[in-house]
């Protein structure tokens, strides 16, 4: 799905897909999309949760399917005219059925906020952003938690994770990432690795906040902070924005920047090339992560 948004660096705003699930609005980013299908039976799996409705083959890519209406508590009353939106991300094809799209809409990320903390809906426990329009709102989803709460194997690859030697084990890290599980998980991934002293933000607004302010102690600003470690997808600030914001200040640009998302592919490199990442890692691959930071702090 070719969208112009994904062409631009640094604009802080996104393309999304709104869709119902029963009578609610949700969105995804356009850049997981890949196509969006008429509902089409698939292979059941056996033993698997209901949420995990089976996989089917078109075109001769085997894509999981997972029922949105059963994950938020919804009813499809019409499956026959229900809709499948196919995304690509961590690495893997997965199909959502939803009750219908409603279409693209772009939006900044500052308009966008963080669900409340606590809440008896389901839907806002694993929602990473409310978007709010002039006549409602949209949940953007954690679609990484959805999939890895019916597939652990699909968190966080660990492969390659060594320790860090004694003399880096105090560098200090500053972490990016608006999914409360995967901030989490980065974190302990990285104390288990032997990294002490890491700072971890839920947007890139208030990591940017904490970058920024050690300009006033002056000296060597990567005796300070080591690297960035940043999500692209979060609210107030993406990891673009806040990528171009540290390489564009005179005082700041010397900090690594490393993107860690579930959208890497090559469009996307591109756009992290053009805001000045050091490098890219696709999610779930954090033991890659981990390995080159050791090499490169």
């Amino acid at each position: 799905m070719e969208t112009n948004i994904l062409l631009e660096s640094g604009t802080n705003e996104l393309e999304v897909l709104e869709f119902m699930v029963g009578q609610q609005s949700f969105g995804i980013n356009i850049a997981k999309v890949t196509e969006i299908m008429n509902y089409t039976p698939v292979i059941p799996v056996p033993d698997a949760p209901p949420e995990f409705e089976g996989v089917f083959t078109p075109r001769d890519t085997v894509i999981s399917v997972i029922d949105l209406h059963k994950v938020l508590q919804k009813e499809s009353n019409d499956v026959e005219h229900d809709l499948l939106v196919v995304c690509h991300f961590n690495q893997m094809d997965v199909g959502f059925h939803v009750t219908s799209v409603k279409g693209i809409q772009r939006i900044s990320w500052e308009d966008i906020e963080k669900p409340p903390a606590i809440s008896g809906d389901g839907a806002t426990n694993i929602a990473t952003g409310i978007a709010k329009l002039q006549d409602r709102i949209i949940l953007i989803l954690d679609f990484e938690k959805i999939v890895s709460d019916l597939n652990r194997t699909a968190v966080l690859d660990t492969t390659g994770l060594v320790s860090v030697s004694e003399d880096k084990a105090e560098k200090h890290i500053v972490i990016a990432e608006d999914s409360p599980f995967l901030n989490k998980l980065i974190m302990s991934t990285l104390e288990e690795a032997g990294y002490k002293n890491v700072a971890h933000f839920t947007n890139g607004k208030d990591a940017w906040d904490y970058v920024s302010g050690h300009r006033q102690l002056g000296g060597n600003i990567r005796d300070q902070i080591a690297c960035v470690i940043s999500d692209i997808e979060m609210p107030q600030m993406d990891g673009h924005r806040l990528t171009k914001l540290i390489k564009d200040d005179a005082f700041l640009k010397d900090i690594p920047v490393f993107l860690f998302s579930s959208l890497i592919n090559d469009q996307m490199r591109k756009k992290g090339e053009s805001v000045g990442a050091d490098a890219q890692f696709s999610k779930p691959q954090i033991g890659s992560l981990i390995a080159y930071i050791n090499d490169h702090i």
